[in-house]
């Protein structure tokens, strides 16, 4: 009798380790561990890394994200000052991310999941105005996008141009002073140092600044482009938002994703005109990694669908799918180029980071 119920036993629990091997595997297996990571970002970034989905989907790569914002050209000196302090840097140019690679004493290649083109921001009434002065026009041809002509530009501060000179200009009771484009310190942020690039390029005939003679040749563009302005922001987001709240100067430097996010959240921008200068430069949004996690950020950001789209919805033009932006913005206002090349946007090589350097004290200084 016992031998039965043994053997009884003993055939139901072979069953059950057999019902057991058959139950197939867990299809959602549990995130990877959760590692926190701290870095610095440019202030046009803040939104999107503060965004509640972002930190989800981040959390489901196993990654939890500390940033803090400043200027992109101030990375550098801070990440040399305290590297044991940050995993990550993700300015918004490959110069001040080449910067930070090298304080680090790195070799890997940083990763660049999105971009944006810089652009000049202003309103519909500025805008009549500058195209009557010729120093802009409308591409109807290609959705009614704006294009801001450099050369005119530079011309116009060579002869320190006023708006009140300009037909059209005594409408716009804004309209006052000199023709002026406001810009972010370029000691400080990369936006300013990019426009300072663009202007030294197309003032130097459309050459890139290589040399102490090129340096000089531009000084008095450079100088009558930043003095007037007075103190300068020291990030992109603090002049956007000065633009989007009708302070401050007529024309603003700043990123096409600044625009293109306020579009995709519905809000109003209806009285916004985006002027591509006609030869640009664009913004690369450039992650360096300094330990593993920090890489692995820049891994995901690039190749992560779900982040991905979450990028797209705030105005980059992603790397991965760059036919979303086009897609996702087109027939809004105010008109964004969906194709550069389209709409006949040249591009500018910018200069080493030692010329830079030394065009940012020349726009400070000028020839004295």
């Amino acid at each position: 009798m016992m031998r039965r119920v043994l053997g009884v036993v003993a055939a139901l629990a072979l069953l059950g380790w057999v019902a057991y091997a058959l139950i197939p595997g867990d299809e959602h297996p549990p995130p990877p561990k959760t590692v926190t990571i701290n870095g610095l970002i440019g202030s046009e970034k803040r939104a999107f890394f503060d965004d509640p989905d972002v930190k989800a989907e981040l959390a489901k790569q196993g990654l939890v994200v500390n940033a803090d914002s400043t200027g992109s050209w101030t990375m550098r000196e801070q990440a040399k000052a305290t590297p044991e302090k940050f995993d990550f840097a993700f300015p918004a140019s490959g110069e001040a991310a080449s910067a930070v690679k090298q304080a680090w004493s790195l070799q890997d290649s940083p990763v660049v999941p999105f971009y944006s083109p810089v652009v000049i921001l202003t309103h519909s009434g500025a805008a009549q105005v500058l195209a009557k002065a010729g120093l802009a026009v409308k591409d109807e041809a290609n959705g009614g996008v704006w294009k801001f002509k450099m050369d005119a530009y530079v011309a116009a501060l060579g002869q320190k141009t006023a708006w009140e000179s300009m037909n059209g200009s005594s409408n716009n009771p804004d309209l006052k002073g000199p023709v002026l484009v406001a810009t972010t310190d370029p000691e400080s942020s990369s936006s300013g140092a990019m426009y300072l690039a663009l202007l030294s390029y197309t003032a130097n005939d459309h050459r890139v600044v290589a040399d102490d003679a090129a340096v000089a040749k531009v000084t008095d563009v450079l100088f009558a482009a930043t003095n007037p302005q007075g103190a300068q922001k020291s990030s992109t987001d603090e002049l956007f938002r000065d633009f989007t709240a009708n302070v401050g100067r007529p024309l603003v430097f700043g990123y096409e994703s600044q625009v293109a996010q306020l579009q995709l959240q519905g809000l109003n921008t209806n009285d916004t005109v985006v002027m591509y200068p006609d030869t640009t430069v664009q913004s690369d949004h450039t992650l360096v990694g300094r330990t593993e996690a920090g890489r692995k950020l820049g891994t995901v950001l690039r190749d992560d669908d779900a982040l991905v789209d979450l990028e797209a919805k705030y105005g980059f033009r992603v790397q991965k799918h760059p036919e979303v932006f086009g897609k996702q913005t087109e027939g809004r206002q105010p008109s964004l180029a969906k194709n550069l090349q389209a709409v006949n946007v040249g591009q500018a090589p910018v200069p080493s980071m030692e010329f830079q350097k030394k065009l940012n004290n020349s726009a400070k200084k000028g020839t004295k």
